[in-house]
């Protein structure tokens, strides 16, 4: 009998292991949420942006590796639940990643990615006539970002600080020079949709933590104000990525050439998607803070992690459009800087005008994708991506 391969045969949707691989990431994404919140100056924020670069890189490394894998194959199940439960230990170890204790956040790291990069050479292998010789580019190279990693917890801070910053160089090198070789075995579609899912499970957890607010604050009328507001919010993001702006991603991916395939989804999703989840953090800081003080004018770092949070997300969702349709969203642009200019208007009102003028920007933006003509139609792959809108 042969032996089964690691490959998958056709095409496949995400699987529930992918999912469970998923949610380890973003409690770790949570994790850095609350990190962020505890210290929103601009060294804590440099710091929890170059930790949350190595979590997401380890999680996007595994996408790639999970893509074209056969996810019903025992093996494969197997060493990502593997792949799973050392990223929790990583993930409960978070705030340990700028102390004493760096190593518990920094050999889980290495470890599963050490498992997504063999897992991945060893489904390239079995691919004797297509292999693809950017993956052991790839893979060698990344080494080096892992040593660096290791090295980094052994110093202290501020060390730390740019021997993780170098392994984040490395790993950017690595990408770079794998990314735009030969043609990469990807599903289009199931790649986009893994991102999909991450980004409305975060978005989701920004929710869950103003819940957890809510839950225990005394009920008042500015409670019921600033979470109202914070919900429309949250929904208006929902709809500035989910309403189209993803489908037509996705069908602008599909639509790329192969020999240039790995250098969009590099650039589209492995980097494009990094601010947008980032900005989902912010959004979560500021919604937290609110609702614990609804009745009170937010800080001026609470404002800006709202509009930062914002711009952000909606920015990264319309650079992923471009990388892979060469769409640019102009009136969508012109909005959210007209939006982020009322916000630093109303930066000494209460939080709730606040949010409103972030709800109503995006409102803005919602309608006019949804009436104006934002796609160039002269364009064949335009028009597919104007389907993609209606």
């Amino acid at each position: 009998m042969a032996k089964r391969s690691l490959h998958a045969p056709e095409a496949q949707s995400v699987t529930f292991v992918e999912l469970f691989f998923d949610l380890v990431f973003v409690f770790a994404v949570t994790q850095v949420t609350v990190l962020t919140a505890g210290d929103l100056t601009v060294e804590g924020v440099a710091r929890s942006l170059l930790l949350f670069w190595l979590i997401w890189w380890a999680w996007t490394q595994f996408t790639w590796t999970l893509n074209p894998a056969d996810t019903s194959h025992t093996a494969v199940r197997a060493l990502t639940l593997l792949g799973t439960a050392i990223a929790f230990v990583m993930a409960a170890s978070v705030t340990r990643a700028f102390g004493d204790e760096a190593a518990w956040f920094a050999v889980p790291y290495v470890l599963v990615r050490v498992v997504g990069l063999g897992l991945q050479v060893r489904i390239d292998l079995e691919r004797a006539d297509l292999r693809n010789r950017a993956i052991s580019v790839w893979a060698g190279l990344s080494g080096i970002g892992l040593a660096l990693v290791l090295v980094g917890a052994l110093v202290d801070t501020p060390g730390r600080y740019w021997i993780w910053l170098g392994a984040i160089v490395a790993d950017l090198v690595a990408a770079g020079m794998a990314g735009g070789r030969q043609e990469w075995d990807l599903d289009t579609e199931h790649f986009s949709e893994r991102h999909g899912l991450f980004v409305i499970i975060a978005l989701g957890e920004s929710l869950i933590v103003a819940a957890t607010a809510v839950s225990v604050d005394e009920r008042t009328g500015s409670l019921v104000a600033v979470t109202a507001a914070a919900l429309a919010v949250a929904c208006l993001l929902w709809w500035t990525y989910f309403a189209w702006v993803k489908d037509a991603i996705e069908e602008g991916f599909a639509s790329t050439p192969p020999e240039v395939l790995g250098a969009t989804a590099r650039d589209a999703f492995s980097l494009g998607h990094f601010p947008l989840v980032c900005g989902i953090i912010g959004f979560a800081i500021a919604i937290e803070e609110i609702v614990h003080h609804p009745s009170d004018v937010p800080s001026g770092e609470v404002t800006a992690a709202l509009g930062a949070g914002v711009t952000l997300y909606v920015v990264a969702a319309a650079f992923s459009l471009w990388r892979t349709s060469r769409v640019i969203l102009w009136p969508r642009l012109g909005i959210l800087g007209l939006t982020v200019a009322g916000l630093a208007i109303v930066s000494t009102a209460d939080a709730v005008w606040q949010l409103g003028v972030v709800a109503v920007g995006l409102a803005i933006i919602a309608l006019v994708e949804a009436r104006a003509p934002c796609i160039d139609v002269s364009n064949p792959l335009s028009e597919r991506v104007a389907d993609a809108k209606s």
